[in-house]
């Protein structure tokens, strides 16, 4: 039986896509073959493919919605386990640690979008006076229209 976490660099060989879902950075292995095939995901600073191999030592940037994440693979798995075996697997480096800090900082402190906003939906007395200022042509009746039948009349 294969032990589930190795940190011996030739012991066992590792995809990429398998790596990151046992690393939990990823929900399914199919949406980590996704994020890597989309570009997402640079294995030592360069493009790679789900069947990479992965192994200890190498550096991981992974951009997860809009943040990008540099993680240094510390030990192999291809089988999913909890979070705390799984957080065994990588190390992310202090510069990452740090930006996401600096990021979530400036979330935290950025207003909120609706407060932006001086009103909400315009009533139907709103729509009408819009409407009404839209059209400059003086209002027509039902009778007023273009019709066929007026043209033949002529």
């Amino acid at each position: 039986m294969k032990p589930a976490i190795t940190t011996e660099p030739q012991s066992v060989k590792v995809r990429l896509d398998k790596w990151l879902w046992a690393a939990r950075f990823y929900k399914t292995r199919g949406l980590s073959s996704e994020e890597i095939d989309k570009g997402r995901v640079r294995l030592n600073g360069q493009l790679a493919k789900p069947s990479k191999d992965v192994k200890t030592g190498d550096t991981l940037e992974l951009r997860i919605g809009h943040e990008v994440r540099t993680v240094i693979v510390r030990g192999l798995s291809g089988v999913r386990s909890s979070a705390p075996v799984a957080a065994l697997l990588f190390e992310e480096t202090a510069p990452s640690l740090a930006q996401r800090a600096a990021n979530a900082e400036m979330r935290r402190l950025a207003p909120e979008p609706a407060h932006s906003q001086t009103m909400g939906r315009p009533t139907k007395r709103d729509r009408r006076d819009i409407d009404g200022l839209k059209d400059d042509s003086p209002k027509t009746g039902w009778n007023d229209r273009w019709s066929a039948s007026l043209d033949d009349a002529d």
